[in-house]
């Protein structure tokens, strides 16, 4: 499967199939939290939610990756991330863009 955030793929025609997404909502954990807090009047990177960022993203491209394969899409153009607040202390991670059939 490939994967790109352009709208071309160099050497590759295709056509469009639609639009295909994956999501994940994220919640803080409170002991995560606490010390995250801490970390935050000294300064310097959140670790704890730099990893689950991370990891939300990768799950939220594994399921879009799920969707356009499930279409028979041998790639998908344009993707990109957007982010969400959904709860208090939650947030959505979406990842999102167009399936293509290679010809």
């Amino acid at each position: 499967m490939i994967i790109t955030t352009t709208e071309l793929i160099p050497g590759h025609d295709y056509e469009i199939i639609g639009i295909v997404s994956g999501n994940t909502v994220r919640a803080k954990h409170l002991g995560k939290d606490i010390m995250s807090g801490l970390k935050s009047v000294v300064g310097g990177e959140l670790q704890e939610y730099t990893e689950m960022l991370s990891d939300a993203r990768q799950e939220s491209l594994n399921r879009m990756i799920n969707d356009a394969q499930r279409m028979g899409a041998g790639a998908v153009v344009n993707v990109r991330f957007a982010t969400s607040h959904t709860a208090a202390g939650a947030a959505e991670l979406l990842a999102y863009g167009t399936a293509v059939r290679l010809v």
